[in-house]
């Protein structure tokens, strides 16, 4: 072999595979896309072909707009309209009744939201894997494999019927369970928080059993009420008896949208990678009339502020004691909020649709970013070393502020009860108190010492299944044990018998001797 081709191959393993492998993608809505967009864009760059299935009724996705992917349609009978109205029914549930209703009533309500959400997520999945025609032609177009969000049930019964290899994006699922059941990712609740419960790594006896019960009563919920329903659905379609769980396990790669920036130390599985942040970047610079607005704010700088890509309206009486609290700051305000304009809103404060948020917070006057937890947002504010007011609306939102006020980087606000003294109060502890800007600035530090970028090890095990048909090597064995054997539980039993019949036998013998003993004393007294 000459030395030009030695270069050459020597090229092809530095700079990646040199063949363009084909991606069937299975997404969720909203801001999951935005995060799963990134990964797409980056494999596109490196040469292989994305198709991505998109249901009629996705509410982001628009079909007109050049797009660097492939649009596979998937007609559903739900219209865009009824899909915003079930999850506007479900955010509402979320963000207002539920913190004020009883417990019992909290978790009847809870279930109606989960069973409507239930239902739309098989219609769509009943239009890709019933639709003959179209899985025939998936079938035909030999993907190498499937990218998944879990968000909702189905990409990994669709990769059953393809026999393609699967891979999740998923930043977390109600207190681990996938994760832990259905991936084996061990998790003593002796130290390892469940997602909903609000808890750190360090916690006290009283805490540690919150977060069992936290981990049972979950485990129970999705088994019972969740999973039961998904079950049969799976067996019926793929004609043999599973489960969702069974099949969710057979992913070869997990990448948690993640890091240890953000994580509370735990053990992890070698299937299982963290890509915390892969869509931050530098930031670039603003629209002019935004960057004038900026730059007008002085040495006091500026405070972004963002509930999301969810919350689109607020009451008028939250909108107002919000606008209040901000027009009582020296700083000026950037609000991303489509609602009705407050009647309160200060002349330091202005309202956009849209803010090129990632740019802002790394904007050098930036002095604080009012979120809601979503995972996106504190990625980008870790990025740039940006501490943080958290006001958590629902999900994992609670968790992630959690985990950035114990790592001194953020301050919490509990968004029903919350007035507008405790946030100016929170602002100005974050903006004033310099350990909160230390802190964001240490975990900023800890996400840019990385080996590989977030995006580029994401890329890279996608590539490394479809180079290798899938990554079974990484696959634990716990996947073929019982739930007993997993726990060691018969072992444990067996132990128990042992034990049990060496102590029956110990005490037959010495009642047998003392008895003897006894008759021997007795006969010598005669």
């Amino acid at each position: 072999m000459s030395g030009k081709e030695v270069t050459v191959l020597w090229l092809l393993a530095v700079l990646g595979w040199g063949y363009g492998g084909k991606v069937l993608v299975w997404p969720a809505d909203n801001s999951h896309w935005l995060n799963m967009e990134y990964i797409l864009q980056e494999l596109v760059n490196r040469g292989h072909e994305v198709t991505v299935l998109m249901p009629s009724c996705f509410l982001i996705f628009n079909t007109t707009e050049p797009s660097l992917f492939q649009f596979e349609e998937v007609e559903v009978p739900l219209t865009k309209k009824e899909m915003a109205t079930v999850l506007e029914e479900a955010f509402y549930f979320w963000f207002y009744r539920e913190r004020v209703l009883p417990i019992w009533r909290s978790i009847y309500e809870s279930g109606k939201v989960m069973s409507k959400i239930e239902n739309v997520s098989k219609v769509i999945c009943d239009a890709v894997v019933k639709n003959e025609t179209l899985m025939e032609r998936l079938k035909a177009s030999n993907f190498d494999v499937l990218l998944v969000d879990p968000l909702a049930p189905s990409g990994e019964l669709l990769a059953e019927k393809l026999g393609i290899p699967f891979i999740y994006t998923i930043r977390f699922s109600l207190g681990n369970t996938a994760e832990r059941l259905c991936g084996m990712l061990p998790a003593p609740p002796s130290y390892v928080p469940a997602t909903p419960s609000c808890l750190t790594d360090r916690m006290s006896f009283l805490e540690r059993l919150k977060n069992t019960l936290s981990y049972a009563i979950q485990d129970v919920v999705y088994h019972r009420f969740f999973w039961g329903g998904w079950d049969q659905y799976y067996s019926d379609v793929l004609g043999r008896p599973t489960t969702l769980c069974e099949t969710m396990g057979k992913a070869e790669i997990w990448l948690i949208r993640t890091y240890w920036d953000f994580e509370f130390p735990r053990p992890l599985l070698p299937n299982f990678e963290f890509v915390g942040g892969l869509h931050c970047e530098p930031a670039k610079p603003l629209p002019k009339e935004m960057e004038a607005f900026v730059q007008s704010s002085g040495e006091h700088g500026i405070i972004v502020f963002s509930l999301g890509s969810m919350v689109y309206n607020l009451t008028d009486e939250k909108s107002n004691m919000i606008a209040r609290a901000l027009s009582q700051l020296p700083q000026k305000v950037l609000w991303r909020y489509k609602g009705k304009k407050p009647e309160a809103l200060g002349s330091n404060t202005r309202l956009y649709d849209w803010i090129p948020q990632n740019d802002l917070l790394g904007h050098p006057l930036t002095k604080a970013f009012i979120t809601h937890g979503g995972t996106n947002g504190i990625y980008e504010a870790i990025y740039h070393g940006v501490p943080m007011v958290g006001i958590p609306m629902f999900a994992d939102q609670h968790d992630n502020i959690i985990h950035m006020k114990a790592k001194g980087a953020a301050t919490a606000l509990d968004f029903t009860t919350m007035t507008t003294q405790d946030l100016v109060d929170a602002l100005t502890t974050v903006i004033t108190n310099s350990t909160y800007k230390e802190n964001a600035l240490r975990l900023s530090k800890i996400h840019h010492d990385q080996p590989l970028k977030p995006l580029d090890r994401a890329v890279f095990w996608i590539e490394f299944v479809m180079r290798h048909k899938g990554a079974k090597h990484l696959r634990p064995a716990a996947h073929d044990l019982t739930w007993y054997q997993y726990h060691c539980l018969d072992v444990l039993a067996f132990l128990f018998a042992c034990t049990a019949t060496a102590v029956f036998l110990l005490t037959k013998c010495c009642l047998f001797c003392c008895r003897k003993c006894g008759r021997v004393a007795k006969r010598k007294t005669d």
